[in-house]
């Protein structure tokens, strides 16, 4: 059985459909149809169940498939930690992102990766819900908080200071809070997870915790959207110092009450098992901790941060 047919096989089965997974693949639907044929006719047993209107997987399908992505999966680890040995690195990563931190932060860092690692090749996908690695198209995700599920794998990046932060101009016009009595007469720009909107804010001073609870006119389910309304001077905010650092760097937002700490975060890099850890995972996952370092440290240089320790 050719290796070639095998990934024919996991390309229909991901499709539901010999000609996409044909074009996919880059060749003709009669080719790949011949593939099929020839898995099936070593097995001998049907893995598609075809009509003429759509395909889907046998029982015996559903029990082959997942052996097989396994098979090929380690087969191809094997390939990249030789490959690594010679210096040259190669392969797909597939990798999650929040909104903001994707597109803003994380986008010119991927591009000048790949630029340098030619034979690296990449699909994002960025959303600010919870990664699932069965339903989402993902092998890793980069994501704020460390992994609540034992059964996951992760490499901590960075510890992540959190700011509140508020545009020049929304200041100008509704005055700079200075004490917590005066943050619930300020517009709240809210992150909003499903049914739940974050409009209770945690700070802390002399290690004393305190929760705020804000009234605003603005929430939204994208990191990014509460950044631009932030920047544009519709309010204030609770983000990310790496998602407000080129904001904040070029005055278009301000930190406010610095001697308050908002709860600081965590960003990961998460895998669904030690499988996916390949060198490219961890090519990542030191380019990502250089870069965010740099980040913070900028962010230090300029007086927005207090000098910290970021350990990985």
């Amino acid at each position: 059985m050719l290796l070639e047919d095998l990934i024919v096989i996991l390309k229909v089965a991901e499709f539901r459909s010999i000609t996409a997974a044909a074009a996919s693949l880059d060749m003709r639907t009669a080719t790949a149809s011949a593939a099929v044929k020839r898995v099936e006719s070593t097995l001998g047993s049907d893995l598609f169940i075809r009509t003429t209107r759509s395909l889907r997987l046998s029982a015996a399908g559903e029990r082959y498939l997942p052996v097989c992505e396994q098979a090929i999966t380690m087969l191809e680890h094997a390939k990249q930690n030789l490959q690594e040995d010679t210096g040259n690195i190669e392969g797909e990563l597939r990798i999650g992102l929040s909104s903001d931190l994707g597109r803003n932060v994380i986008s010119p860092w991927l591009n000048r990766f790949m630029d340098e690692h030619s034979g690296i090749t990449m699909k994002l996908h960025l959303s600010d819900s919870n990664i699932d690695f069965y339903r989402d198209p993902v092998d890793i995700a980069l994501r704020y908080g460390s992994p609540n599920d034992a059964s996951l794998y992760g490499f901590k990046i960075c510890e992540v200071p959190r700011l509140l932060v508020a545009s020049p101009a929304y200041l100008e016009k509704h005055g700079t809070p200075k004490t917590l009595e005066d943050l619930p007469k300020h517009n709240g720009l809210f992150y909003q997870l499903h049914d739940i909107i974050y409009n209770e804010w945690e700070l802390a001073r002399d290690n004393q915790p305190v929760k705020i609870k804000m009234q605003g006119n603005r929430a939204a389910n994208d990191g990014d959207m509460v950044r631009r309304w932030c920047v544009n001077g519709h309010g204030l905010a609770v983000k990310s110092s790496l998602d407000m650092c080129d904001d904040l760097l070029n005055n278009r937002a301000v930190a406010l009450m610095p001697d308050y700490i908002v709860k600081p975060t965590q960003l990961w890099l998460i895998c669904p098992s030690r499988q996916t850890i390949t060198p490219a995972v961890r090519l990542l996952r030191d380019t990502l901790r250089t870069h965010c370092q740099y980040q913070l440290q900028q962010l230090v240089a300029a007086g927005i941060l207090p000098r910290i320790e970021s350990k990985p």
